[in-house]
């Protein structure tokens, strides 16, 4: 008698299964972290202390004036950072950058520079606005400059991103060392959610309408991923999705830039781990790096201010080691996959 193997057709609900069983351990991470982070800090603010002293107390006010604002600005920047890098990625077509990997990041922080200089008493908003419209003219040099590379490797590419930001950091930090506005601008320089209240953090919003807007244009940049002649190919209209995509990344960069500072690896990192989980369907991948990218965060955010409480490590640090540890993991996987 011969017996026939085949291959299990359960396997692809299986996947599907892991997948729903991952998403729904996300979600119950950000409740939980979200729950966890409104009573972490100095002031005494627990359960007990807003039952007890009920609407009027100083713990329900501080909840409301600062810890909720704080925890909703760590959540919509965790979420639209993610989202920046994994649309980066796509108009780059490299898995290894995202804005603190392109010089995006550092025009934008050249366009705050700018605003303390010629427009000091600008309001916030404003402040976002130029930055952003910094952040769009680096992007556009970043694409541009990446056309000239030769060779299309993934080390490559963000290496020369680093190198155009390094040299846009060096003369906005030649310039606020003269004008004697550099310890201004290790503000925006340092991430950091300590000053976040009620009526600060509402810009953030812009850069969560970003992500809004990223998820309705996902299918168009999932095939401008494939590149520009595919693309053409199938009738997209090319030059028009990436600008969308150019404004969505500077947008959601200089919404954070002047909220709480700079963010590095977030947006390389949190694309990646997604890809391994569900691979490169933009679509597919929105809210799963929406969704990490506001776990990492927030769990980065509460570490910050309890590794040496009562004081607060900046954000920055904490993410960037983290962040600079996961990118060398995925460089050394890439490399031991290659061979």
């Amino acid at each position: 008698m011969t017996t026939l193997t085949a291959t299990p057709a359960s396997t692809p609900t299986r996947v599907r299964s892991r997948r729903t069983w991952v998403g729904v351990l996300l979600g119950v991470l950000l409740v939980g972290l979200g729950v966890t982070s409104l009573f972490v800090g100095v002031s005494d603010v627990t359960p007990a202390s807003l039952l007890a002293g009920g609407a009027e107390s100083d713990a329900a006010f501080l909840l409301a004036a600062s810890r909720i604002p704080r925890t909703v600005a760590v959540v919509l920047v965790g979420a639209s950072l993610g989202i920046a890098g994994l649309i980066l990625q796509m108009l780059v077509r490299n898995k290894f950058v995202e804005p603190s990997t392109t010089g995006v990041t550092e025009f934008a922080t050249l366009g705050t520079l700018v605003t303390m200089i010629f427009f000091p008493g600008m309001a916030v908003v404003g402040k976002m606005g130029v930055a952003a419209v910094f952040g769009l003219i680096g992007t556009w040099v970043f694409l541009r400059v990446v056309r000239f590379v030769p060779v299309r490797q993934l080390v490559l590419v963000p290496l020369v991103g680093l190198m155009l930001g390094g040299v846009v950091a060096s003369v906005t930090t030649f310039f606020a060392y003269r004008l004697d506005l550099l310890q201004s601008l290790q503000q925006w320089s340092l991430g950091s959610f300590a000053s976040v209240v009620q009526g600060r953090y509402e810009l953030v919003w812009v850069a969560g309408l970003m992500v809004v807007v990223a998820w309705i244009a996902a299918d168009r940049f999932s095939v401008i991923g494939l590149g520009e002649e595919f693309a053409t190919n199938l009738g997209l209209d090319y030059r028009r999705v990436v600008a969308i995509g150019m404004v969505v990344v500077a947008v959601i960069t200089a919404a954070v830039l002047v909220t709480a500072g700079m963010i590095p690896f977030l947006g390389l990192v949190v694309p990646n781990v997604v890809s391994l989980i569900i691979g490169d369907n933009v679509r597919r991948a929105v809210p799963w790096v929406a969704g990490l990218g506001a776990v990492f965060v927030v769990a980065c955010d509460i570490l910050a201010r309890v590794v040496r409480f009562p004081y607060e490590i900046p954000l920055s640090l904490v993410v960037g080691v983290i962040g600079a540890a996961l990118f060398l993991w995925l460089l050394l996987r890439k490399k031991s996959r290659a061979h």
